[in-house]
């Protein structure tokens, strides 16, 4: 068993080498207005604090994709709880990132032989989260590659992805950038 000092070293490690390869191939219009999300928990990770993340996003800025700020443990909440809430249907599904939402972007992802899941903006909970329950409600049968939303009431789309490993989740990325 790894010491949680060591296992979290290694996963802000993986981290950054994942973001390091986005800065340098990721297409510009994959980034959402708030940034593209990218992160990674460390196993059996319960709450943010568990789940490594790019405080801010990797966002297109002075003609380049950048992250503004190292990776952090706790530095998304909102985000974290996607990659919890997946943790939950599978504890090794732990990595997860976000880009926009396009049709080209499904198609590219659909091609690639990625399972690819609806966010059904019809079915809500009551006293859940939606972030949560749209995620939840798509991992049913296990974790799908990709979960998207369409956009809804003037909000625009979102795509996230999942892997075990923000390497597997960047390389998914990367490969979708250089299709479109």
């Amino acid at each position: 068993m790894k010491d949680p000092a060591q296992e979290r070293s290694e996963a802000l490690y993986r981290l950054d080498l994942a973001v390091a390869h986005l800065e340098a191939s990721m297409s510009p219009l994959l980034i959402p207005d708030r940034g593209a999300s990218l992160l990674y928990a460390v196993k059996g990770a319960r709450d943010r604090d568990g789940v490594a993340a790019v405080p801010g996003g990797v966002v297109f800025s002075d003609g380049k994709v950048t992250a503004g700020r190292p990776c952090a443990f706790g530095a998304d909440e909102r985000c974290a709880r996607i990659v919890l809430t997946a943790m939950k249907f599978d504890p090794h599904m732990r990595s997860a990132g976000t880009i926009r939402f396009s049709e080209k972007v499904l198609s590219v992802f659909q091609a690639m032989l990625l399972e690819c899941t609806p966010i059904d903006a019809t079915k809500k909970a009551p006293d859940i989260s939606t972030l949560n329950w749209d995620i939840a409600s798509c991992c049913k049968d296990g974790v799908p590659d990709i979960i998207f939303d369409c956009g809804r009431n003037e909000k625009l789309g979102i795509v996230y992805i999942f892997g075990e490993d923000p390497v597997v989740v960047t390389n998914n990325i990367i490969i979708c950038s250089n299709r479109i």
